[in-house]
Parts: structure tokens; sequence; C-alpha cells
């Protein structure tokens, strides 16, 4: 029996959203998108990780922001610049600056190709596949295994 999930994503295939980091070209699926913003000036918090910008009060919400581009070591982007896109990961909100957003994509399982193991600015165990768009390759980020993740730092374990 398919899953809600494997459901959407078969036959009809799977939407994404499409955004940039550095050249780049990633994407990630709508499903998890609660919306998308400019970028705000963010409360640092001691100790964090460098990845983490700090936090923002989202309609009396508190989320974490990630900087896509220290997380995956591309360097940092000029803020002006920059987007956020507004995760609902896990029952919980979680920001992620990226340096643009470009479109929303169907994806037909024909488009996408298994993940290499090697070569991509990524570990790949947060990698679902490359999927092409016409003249585009498309970096397919499991954002949910990845916003979840222990080197995260978002969610704590189920164990704690």
């Amino acid at each position: 029996m398919q899953t809600n999930q494997e459901q959407a994503t078969s036959g009809a295939g799977r939407e994404l959203l499409t955004f940039t980091l550095g050249r780049e070209e990633y994407g990630i699926d709508i499903l998890k998108v609660q919306e998308i913003s400019g970028y705000e000036t963010t409360t640092k918090i001691a100790n964090a990780p460098e990845f983490i910008k700090g936090v923002i009060n989202l309609r009396g919400i508190i989320v974490p922001i990630v900087d896509m581009r220290i997380k995956f070591k591309l360097g940092t982007a000029d803020d002006d610049t920059t987007v956020v896109i507004i995760l609902n990961i896990a029952n919980r909100v979680v920001g992620m600056v990226v340096d643009g957003v470009s479109d929303v994509v169907t994806l037909k399982p024909e488009q996408i190709k298994p993940a290499p193991q090697f070569g991509a600015n990524l570990d790949t165990r947060y990698l679902q596949g490359l999927g092409t768009v016409d003249d585009r390759m498309l970096i397919l980020v499991d954002i949910e295994r990845l916003m979840t993740s222990s080197d995260m730092e978002l969610v704590e374990s189920a164990a704690a």
C-alpha cells in the first residue's frame, strides 16, 4: 500500500519548489513549504552553530533561521538579496536562507536520476536524486531528513 507521499509522487510527478545557492539550483518538496519571505534581521542565539543565523518572531512563533550557504560550505551571501523559505518540518517551523527562489516545477519519475555518491557540496544522505527540467539540473534535497538530522541541532531526539 502506498503512502500519501508515494501516491502524490507516482504518475503525476512530484511538485518541487526550486531555489538557488551560488550557481546551483536545488529542489525541495513543495508540501514542506509554508511561505516565502524576505530576509529580516535575526536575534542571535549564544553558542548556536555558525549556520544558525538566529531566530525571528513570525506572527508569534519563534522560528530558527538556517543559512544554507554556510551549512553547505558555499560561503556567505549578502543578506539584502537573500530570501527565506519558511518550512513546516516534523511539526516545527524552520526558516532557511537561500540566494533566491526560482519557481515550482513538476518532475515525472523519468526526470529523476539517483544521486551520485561523490562530487556534491552536500552530504549525499540528504539527496533524493538529480532532476532535469529542459536544460536545467536540479539537486533534489530531502529537506525533512536534513532539517531533522542530529547535525542540524534543530529538533531534539525522541529519546531526550
